[in-house]
């Protein structure tokens, strides 16, 4: 039986590593991730679970921790945010690179310059291509039913990945909501023992992590990284499907919402695609047919069933809280790539939205929606990409 609280996204997040209790935690503050920290810390100290809590001096530190924990043979977390993901750069590709199950929740954050504490996507867009697995999270639960969910994924026996999972710094991580627990047994059956896999503490077993690879096999290592990455679509849905019949909710690579008979629709990631779904009823009242795409599997990117769920609409905008410059939005991207494949595809825009905690307002999806439906009757597009909700 569920328990419903009212939390903060940083709260039910810590409440599910509680819930996991895993072997170590390596720990390391910064905003807004320093209240999920906090909350698990707590808990270490009062003895309501077994985890070993090891406070860094760095986040560059806290997953060189994690890797070597995770190695030796434990199930590992930690979490972080913006330039704290930024330092652990080099770290990231090697917990990746030795196929080690860590899970860390991303409250996602700007990246300096110049210094900004609020909300972007610039932080897990810049370690997308690490090899980690990324889920996004539109809101509290989500973000609680990720972590449970991530665990399975990562400990997986057929991939042994990394996975990051994100929610938006301040507008998730420290809003309160109404949040719907599971319960502590029917968590820990459904995320089970973890099972260690080459542990280097196996001395009866020795075995190394990370050797010298030259030219002869490093080619070769990093297609198998690939290959292994296939897998995860197909893992994340059998996890998702095990998890409705004791959660009750629902979850795929990406939620269609209003999509099936739409002509034009938003292509947006995490907190705003709650203020785009309100905009879209409204659309609805109204007869015009819009719809949107909320991802939730990011990494890797299911281009086959975005395309499938996008190739029949009119006109398209994809909403980006981060920006390559000189370039397209980094989600932009993938769904252009996506949609290449396709004969007839839909016209498509970029809108660069939100960045350093800016609001997304119900105003700036109607400004949106009503572009693509003049791009929807003239099949023309002026510009590809705007910035929305900027000062002149």
């Amino acid at each position: 039986m569920a328990r419903i609280l009212a939390v903060s996204g940083n709260e039910a997040v810590a409440e599910a590593l509680r819930q996991v209790n895993p072997d170590v935690c390596a720990a390391y503050p910064i905003t807004p991730q320093t209240e999920l920290m906090q909350r698990f810390a707590s808990f270490v100290s009062d003895g309501i679970v077994d985890t070993e809590l090891i406070l860094v001096e760095s986040e560059h530190s806290a997953m060189s921790t994690c890797i070597g924990a995770s190695a030796g043979g434990g199930r590992v977390v930690t979490a972080t945010s913006s330039q704290g993901l930024a330092l652990m750069w080099e770290m990231l590709y090697i917990a990746s690179g030795l196929r080690l199950p860590i899970v860390m929740p991303v409250v996602n954050r700007s990246l300096s310059a110049p210094i900004n504490i609020h909300c972007d996507h610039s932080d897990a867009m810049g370690a997308r291509d690490s090899g980690w697995i990324q889920l996004w999270s539109e809101n509290a639960q989500e973000a609680y039913d990720n972590t449970l969910q991530a665990f399975r994924i990562a400990e997986h026996m057929d991939i042994r990945l990394p996975v990051i999972v994100c929610m938006d710094g301040f507008i998730i991580g420290h809003s309160i909501q109404r949040i719907e627990y599971l319960e502590d047994e029917e968590v820990k059956k459904f995320v089970g023992e973890f099972k260690p896999l080459n542990p280097l503490l196996d001395i009866d077993n020795p075995k190394s992590y990370g050797p010298l690879i030259l030219p002869d096999l490093y080619h070769e290592y990093k297609r198998a990284q690939h290959e292994v990455m296939t897998k995860v679509k197909d893992i994340v849905l059998d996890v998702a499907e095990e998890f409705e019949k004791i959660g009750g909710r629902r979850y795929g690579l990406f939620e269609a919402y209003r999509l099936d008979d739409a002509e034009t629709a938003l292509v947006i990631l995490n907190s705003a695609a709650g203020t785009s779904k309100d905009v879209i009823d409204e659309f609805r009242e109204r007869g015009i047919m819009a719809g949107l795409l909320k991802p939730r599997l990011f990494r890797p990117f299911p281009y086959e069933e975005v395309a499938n769920a996008l190739k029949h609409l009119k006109a398209i905008c994809v909403l980006d809280r981060a920006d390559s410059f000189g370039g397209y939005g980094p989600l932009f991207m993938e769904v252009s790539s996506a949609l290449y494949q396709v004969r007839e595809r839909p016209r498509m825009i970029n809108k660069i939205y939100g960045l350093g905690g800016r609001d997304y307002l119900p105003q700036h999806a109607e400004q949106v929606l009503s572009e693509l439906v003049e791009i929807a009757k003239t099949d023309k597009v002026e510009i590809i990409k705007e910035y929305i909700g900027v000062r002149e």
